[in-house]
């Protein structure tokens, strides 16, 4: 992992590590999406079959993932796994119960009556990332916020593996949220099915849920005709951190976020250059076994940084 110790060449490595991704000039993916966009537009299910064995190299048939596949993924999880994902629900819950905004009405003198009124969305759209990583906390963090809000309806879409075969706790985590419709199909595609609508896929109204350069493309060309919640673009962390700081526990908080993608970025600045190298140490340390290596490795090899600060005088 990158040690940079001069202040010139910290700020140049950031704004490098900033400018990773490009969406505006990104031509290839833009073009590359665009069509995807009109294919599913035009043909529907067809064009998300097509492009799905393309691009996931299985023919999704059906489209659609049952209900006793999902309530099978939920029975099959072990209790603490269960009790977890439970907890969790339930602290997400309590926290975006806060949240709801607050309508209002006001009478005027004149009888006339001006009024504020806040209403959920009749569907929403779920995207999932597959393939690389899938999360069951990504399904929480989307799905419990509209639940809340009082959305009828949550479409979840997820790419499957070769298999044709959905991480089973990411159908765990849909199945405690009361997601029933769900479909093996994800990228741009899927994004496309969303926001238009398909034979088995219903229209939403809004999309929420991270995912890779070609999803966030197809968000930022939809978006107008159908809500999004933000252009998420590749991830990442900072960490600063003094003398004080435990290095393993630095180390694991920077894998955590490197073995997202290959284009995360992990960043920690410290003033400590003892610090800096007992990361470094650990880091490489842990990649030995990690499940996720490779895309650590490339990960924190092309976008990762320690930058060791002067202290301020």
């Amino acid at each position: 992992m990158n040690i940079v110790h001069n202040e010139i060449e910290i700020l140049n490595e950031l704004k490098r590590i900033e400018n990773r991704i490009n969406l505006e000039n990104n031509e290839e993916v833009n073009s590359t999406v665009k069509k995807i966009l009109k294919d599913v537009k035009n043909q529907g299910d067809k064009a998300l079959r097509k492009y799905t064995l393309k691009f996931d190299g299985f023919n999704p048939d059906p489209l659609s993932v049952s209900k006793k596949e999902i309530t099978k993924a939920w029975e099959t999880t072990t209790k603490p796994l269960q009790e977890a994902l439970k907890n969790a629900k339930h602290r997400i819950e309590k926290f975006h119960e806060k949240e709801i905004p607050k309508s209002f009405s006001i009478k005027g003198i004149y009888g006339e009556n001006v009024q504020r009124k806040w209403l959920p969305v009749q569907r929403a759209g779920l995207y999932v990332p597959g393939g690389r990583a899938s999360y069951p906390s990504t399904v929480l963090m989307n799905a419990i916020p509209a639940k809340v809000a009082g959305v009828k309806e949550i479409i979840m879409v997820s790419p499957a593996n070769a298999k044709g075969e959905m991480n089973k706790t990411v159908l765990a985590a849909a199945h405690i949220c009361g997601i029933k419709n769900i479909f093996k199909v994800g990228g741009a595609q899927a994004i496309a099915a969303l926001a238009f609508g398909t034979e088995e896929i219903s229209r939403v109204d809004v999309i929420s849920g991270p995912g890779n350069i070609f999803v966030t493309t197809a968000k930022k060309l939809i978006f107008g005709s159908t809500g999004i919640d933000s252009l998420a673009g590749p991830s990442e962390i900072l960490i600063i951190a003094d003398n004080t700081a435990n290095s393993s526990q630095l180390a694991t908080d920077l894998l955590a976020q490197a073995e997202h993608d290959p284009f995360a970025s992990a960043i920690l600045l410290t003033t400590s250059h003892s610090v800096a190298k007992d990361v470094s140490k650990h880091i490489y340390k842990k990649l030995e076994t990690h499940p996720r290596k490779e895309i650590c490795m490339r990960s924190i090899n092309d976008w990762g940084l320690i930058g060791v600060c002067a202290r301020a005088s």
